[in-house]
């Protein structure tokens, strides 16, 4: 299945010409990986800087914590995290998405030079599709079941592939009468965001069923406590290899996009899986 590109500012990721990697910066002192490490600013810049080096096509900056049970913070203390990285990485030039759900913050993020709004919670914020259909970014809509407070409190449903689907197109229809070119738009089905092992498994298993919606496709696996379980890995830095296959497998269904804090490893598994899709479609006459 080919994949759709996504267009995010000046940028075009993902598409025929294979799977792009988003880099993972987490600029809070409570990320379920990767928490506190990177709170310094000059840390996250220079940790921002070697995923791009790496081969991470653009860097996520995020500061606020969407683990399970995570608190909120302010608009304005998150965009005290973000901002100056922002800024920083986007100077270096180095292509930056900005993982947030307040509009105010996503402003901000694009006025210092961000090409693209991650956002988990898929324009909760009435003011945040304004936001970014006056400008030329990128938007990624994701699905969640409850909050981070409360996704994991056993999740519920009576067709996960069904639902997730047509919630991310209902938010996606909702962006374009606002004004997104839909070329803009890429959906991110939520992995482990209010979802069990199974129901995670079966989205990454169905991937095509959204892939098929027509918009760009972002899969988000990278180090999750679904992983951990399946393999009996306690530390989130021991799930590398296990998100690399998630990423290869992403990539043969037809993902544009992985999001990823390993982006090494992810790179090697994404090209992989390129090449032998690209192999596969010319072996099949280029159907596929």
């Amino acid at each position: 299945m080919t994949p759709t590109p996504w267009r995010a500012g000046p940028h075009l990721f993902g598409g025929p010409g294979g799977l792009a990697l988003m880099g993972i910066v987490n600029v809070t002192p409570d990320s379920f990986s990767d928490g506190g490490l990177f709170l310094d600013p000059a840390a996250a810049v220079a940790h921002g800087r070697r995923l791009f080096e790496q081969g991470a096509d653009l860097v996520d900056v995020g500061g606020e914590s969407t683990r399970p049970g995570s608190e909120p913070v302010t608009a304005d203390e998150e965009a005290d995290r973000v901002i100056p990285v922002v800024a920083a990485l986007v100077t270096a030039g180095i292509p930056v998405s900005v993982d947030t759900s307040k509009a105010e913050v996503a402003r901000a993020a694009l006025s210092a030079g961000a090409v693209a709004v991650n956002d988990v919670t898929a324009l909760s914020d009435p003011d945040m599709a304004k936001v970014v259909a006056g400008s030329d970014a990128g938007l990624v809509l994701m699905h969640m079941q409850g909050t981070p407070r409360t996704m994991q409190t056993d999740p519920h449903y009576e067709d996960v592939v069904a639902e997730v689907r047509d919630f991310l197109l209902d938010r996606a229809a909702a962006a374009v009468a606002a004004g997104i070119d839909r070329g803009r738009i890429c959906l991110d089905p939520g992995i482990g965001f209010g979802k069990t092992l199974e129901h995670n498994l079966r989205l990454l298993a169905e991937l095509g069923a959204l892939v098929e919606g027509g918009y760009p496709v972002l899969v988000g696996t990278s180090r999750k406590s679904f992983l951990g379980r399946l393999l009996a890995l306690d530390d989130p830095a021991d799930r590398d290899l296990a998100t690399a296959v998630t990423v290869a497998l992403a990539a043969e269904r037809g993902a544009c996009l992985a999001r990823v804090h390993n982006v090494a490893a992810a790179r090697q598994a994404a090209r992989l899986a390129d090449a032998m899709v690209r192999e596969h479609r010319a072996s099949d006459g280029g159907t596929r």
